[in-house]
């Protein structure tokens, strides 16, 4: 038996398979007028045909929380009640597939107010629709604008502004919310050193740099249904101290371990583990699977489920990584861009059974 479609179950929600849409920004919400951030007909034709394509869990994009929390003015939002209707479209086409709805919440921090990445990516002025990022440090990340520091008044408001976003969720219908603390963006500079120079109580040792993230996903889960569970993504490593001639400070797969313990205990039920994106310059190994082990070394040093992400493109490879333990899920991004029936297409290789929609089972001879 497949155990790449086999379901997982975390706290009383059951995931049908292990093929998870992981969280792309899509860079195509409106970015004017009362639709601001809402997800239109667009998002729901993208997110519901991977549903549809077998996903067993279909996260939709890094959400900001507010206004400036976004990567860019054409990224979702979820801070008004015109965004929350619009997303409780998207969650019922989701789930009328048989697949999970499922949305990360986010802040952009000091890679925030940027263009497009198909138009180079480069920070915008006010303008030009931009506005001046926050972070950790008054510290630039290569190319963008230097950030506004953020005061203690304004870390206590942003953790009010994620669980606030949490709330709304629920209410639009999502089954999983995961907070994001990956790849450069405010949690992440946060916790890293090669992003958080603070000497107050939110910087220093790990301790200090964890405080933020953990207050963020405490509040998250004050307000999430205990009967449901809530996800982290982390970069597990900068790739600054893996490269042994690097002399800069960076956050380490021991320090992801560390903190994985801390969310843990403070009801986190799944790692969503990818790497980098704190440090422009960062070599790394890009290879298929290069991520899996950091995975692996949540799920087997602290027994807390892991998701692995990254270069995972062939059927036989992910049932590896599923059946092997490496991982709890696979995590599609491109992949699933290319393919929005990949999870269909990898259950026929691997003689498992998926819920084609009866309308195209019939066709294909897979009803």
């Amino acid at each position: 038996m497949s155990q790449l479609f086999a379901p997982l179950t975390l706290r009383s929600l059951t995931v049908p398979n292990r093929v998870w849409m992981a969280p792309m920004c899509m860079y195509s919400a409106p970015d004017e007028g009362p639709r601001t951030g809402a997800p239109t007909d667009f998002h729901l034709t993208h997110l519901a045909s991977r549903a549809a394509g077998g996903a067993g869990l279909v996260m939709a994009e890094a959400t900001g929380v507010r206004p400036d929390g976004r990567i860019s003015p054409w990224d979702l939002g979820l801070w008004n009640d015109q965004q929350q209707a619009a997303f409780a479209r998207v969650t019922a086409a989701v789930r009328a597939h048989g697949a999970v709805p499922a949305i990360q919440l986010a802040h952009a921090g000091r890679k925030a107010a940027t263009d497009r990445p198909w138009l180079g990516g480069r920070g915008l002025s006010g303008a030009e629709g931009g506005w001046t990022p926050v972070a950790p440090s008054a510290w630039a990340f290569e190319g963008l604008p230097v950030p506004h520091e953020l005061t203690t008044a304004e870390i206590d408001q942003l953790v009010a502004d994620f669980a606030a976003s949490a709330e709304r969720a629920l209410a639009a219908g999502f089954q999983v919310v995961e907070v994001h603390g990956a790849h450069g963006y405010l949690l992440n500079s946060f916790l890293s050193p090669a992003g958080n120079r603070r000497t107050d109580s939110y910087g220093g040792d790990l301790t200090g740099r964890m405080r933020f993230p953990l207050r963020v996903v405490e509040a998250v889960r004050e307000v999430w249904p205990d009967d449901l569970p809530v996800f982290f993504r982390v970069s597990a490593t900068d790739w600054i101290e893996e490269n042994p001639e690097d002399n800069r400070a960076g956050w380490t797969p021991e320090e992801t371990v560390l903190l994985a313990k801390e969310l843990q205990a403070r009801g986190v039920d799944l790692m969503d583990v990818s790497t980098g994106g704190m440090v422009h310059d960062a070599r790394i190994p890009a290879a298929p699977g290069f991520q899996t082990s950091f995975a692996t070394r949540v799920r087997e040093e602290t027994g807390l489920p892991a998701a692995a992400v990254g270069l995972i493109t062939d059927p036989r490879q992910a049932e590896e990584i599923i059946s092997s333990g490496t991982a709890d899920a696979a995590m599609l991004g491109r992949e699933l861009l290319r393919d929005p029936y990949w999870a269909h297409r990898a259950a026929a290789e691997l003689d498992a059974r998926s819920n084609w929609p009866v309308q195209y089972g019939y066709a294909v001879g897979r009803g």
